[in-house]
């Protein structure tokens, strides 16, 4: 995705905000020109730290996330053994809306980062895992019978065959998990905690009734997917060069 068609894409949902703004007439819905000043002059005050513990936040389930499902899937993809006992256990988990799961986090591990980074990281980690077992599976048994003749042993077939192989599937894994994890952020955020967009966000709109920075909030959070999702693809681009041959 070229970055032009981004800003193109960007400015006319802003076209589109600023006469939606001006037909309903309403301070719940303030111009994009307004909500921009008071962007301009939260990130002066407090919106930056908000911004700051929410990336931290999503950085940290991520990192987490992708340490421990890569090789989770590795294993269960490359042993049929394994798949067959553990993926009724994941046909189950992985269906369920991650986001129940909120209250009972905040009760066993409280308040705090832990509680919120935990959540995203129960999101990431089970996409991770299907997409990276499947792409583990699906690698064809000549490959393996070739590498074998040659000496080859387990550990060389993680490193040099299932790893390579999966990467693009960790980065699509990721790349469609990221604008879930920001949002189940928000939803933590929420609870018994003064710092993150998600409280910024429902404190200016709920409490404050500040519209213009409640805005403002939600543009951050909105730029703090965008900025993982492009991340991720610059990742993708570094890792799996193979992929974009000729592209």
């Amino acid at each position: 995705m070229k970055r032009r068609d981004v800003f193109l894409a960007a400015l006319g949902l802003g076209v589109i905000w600023q006469f939606a703004a001006l037909i309903v007439q309403r301070p719940i819905l303030p111009s994009p020109i307004d909500v921009a000043k008071v962007f301009v002059t939260e990130l002066q005050g407090g919106l930056l730290i908000h911004a700051a513990a929410s990336l931290w936040r999503v950085l940290a389930g991520t990192i987490l996330s992708v340490l421990f499902a890569v090789p989770a899937g590795l294993a269960i993809g490359g042993s049929e053994r394994t798949n067959r006992i553990l993926s009724p256990i994941i046909y189950i988990l992985y269906p369920i809306p991650k986001v129940v799961f909120v209250p009972v986090v905040l009760l066993f591990l409280g308040i705090g980062d832990t509680a919120k980074i935990a959540v995203i990281f129960l999101i990431l980690f089970f996409q991770i895992v299907v997409l990276v077992r499947d792409q583990a599976s699906s690698l064809p048994s000549q490959l393996f019978q070739s590498l074998q003749s040659l000496g080859a042993g387990r550990r060389a077939m993680f490193r040099f065959v299932y790893l390579p192989a999966s990467l693009p599937a960790i980065a699509t894994a990721l790349r469609q998990s990221v604008g879930t994890a920001v949002a189940v952020l928000y939803i933590a955020e929420l609870f018994a905690t003064t710092r993150g967009l998600g409280y910024y966000i429902y404190y200016n709109g709920s409490t404050l009734m500040n519209y213009p920075a409640m805005y403002a909030g939600v543009v951050t959070m909105s730029a703090l997917g965008l900025g993982l999702y492009f991340t991720v693809d610059w990742l993708e681009r570094k890792l799996c060069p193979w992929r974009f041959v000729g592209g």
